[in-house]
């Protein structure tokens, strides 16, 4: 028996299956969404040579007038540049006319001293060599002229112009204590000696010490130490050792304020006094001298402090040697 039942005019019965809400669905989608594929590509072509036209916009809404909320900051900044150019100009005119005022200017000239400062105790100064050295066996006669012999920085054996100990019982060639790039004297002789004495009979010299000289030490010369020369404590230039080149700086232990004068006191008179000194190997200074002097009694009272000043000696080799060393001391009103 069919489902679908027709009337006898020809129309169609509503069945049971009409009232199934799946079927009027499926229904509406088939009619409604579903194209045939060759159907929809015609139509996609016919509207890429040929696309629809569209109706006119219509626009409805119209622009609203708002309030400028920049033109306040903008007059702010226009009024805040003008005022820093003002400003501006008003001081650099306001310098220039004091600048080119006579009375200023005399003011000025009277009340600043230019000074050329003295850069002389700053400047790098030439290295020098120190100390010196000397020996002898109390010969009567002086110290012969010879060679000198290795340079070395310790000593041993002291050279000598007559050996009197024909055998000893390690040989060791003899040294002086200088530096190996120092300047010597070297005369085209065999023997050793004073570069520097006269020609004569060989001798060690008249000094003590061993060595060869008239001084004590075991070196060449008149001097004190195993070095050549006048001075002491090693090396050669007859003088004591400088800092640097294995040479420590004396450091201070004990220090005395120096004493102002009543002459500078009453001048109220500032400064700094310059001295040379040597600090000897116990620590003590001596052969203090004033390289710049401030005047008014000043100088006096700093040698006098410096004199009661201790230091910690400086050393070469492990050892305490008199170095030469320059102090300032200040003078200065509270």
């Amino acid at each position: 028996m069919s489902v679908e039942m027709m009337n006898r005019q020809g129309h169609r019965e509503p069945s049971l299956l009409d009232h199934d809400p799946d079927i009027h669905l499926q229904r509406m989608l088939v009619a409604e969404t579903q194209e045939n594929w060759f159907r929809s590509f015609i139509n996609r072509v016919k509207e890429a040579f040929n696309p629809p036209k569209l109706p006119p916009l219509e626009v409805t809404s119209r622009p609203v007038a708002v309030k400028d909320i920049w033109g306040l900051t903008t007059g702010q900044e226009t009024r805040a540049g003008s005022i820093s150019i003002i400003i501006h100009v008003t001081v650099i005119s306001l310098l220039l006319v004091l600048g080119t005022n006579e009375t200023i200017q005399k003011k000025v000239r009277e009340t600043v001293t230019l000074i050329a400062p003295d850069l002389a105790p700053y400047r790098p100064k030439p290295k020098q060599m120190g100390g010196g050295g000397g020996g002898g066996d109390r010969s009567p006669t002086p110290p012969s002229k010879g060679k000198l012999p290795k340079l070395a920085p310790k000593q041993f054996t002291p050279p000598t112009a007559v050996i009197r100990n024909e055998n000893p019982k390690l040989i060791m060639e003899p040294t002086l204590v200088i530096q190996p790039d120092a300047n010597i004297p070297k005369p085209n002789l065999p023997m050793f000696g004073n570069p520097l004495a006269g020609i004569g009979p060989p001798s060690n010299g008249p000094g003590s010490g061993a060595g060869i000289g008239s001084g004590s030490g075991g070196g060449v010369g008149s001097g004190r130490g195993a070095g050549f020369g006048p001075g002491e404590g090693g090396n050669m230039g007859g003088g004591v050792y400088r800092i640097g080149g294995g040479v420590s700086s004396p450091s201070i232990v004990y220090k005395v304020e120096p004493e102002y004068s009543e002459e500078a006191r009453k001048a109220k008179f500032q400064g700094t006094v310059v001295l040379q000194v040597v600090v000897d190997e116990k620590g003590q200074p001596r052969d203090l001298r004033v390289i710049r002097p401030l005047g008014l009694g000043l100088d006096e009272k700093a040698v006098e402090a410096v004199m009661k000043w201790r230091f910690k000696p400086g050393y070469k080799d492990g050892k305490p040697v008199a170095v030469a060393a320059t102090i300032e001391v200040n003078f200065r009103l509270l």
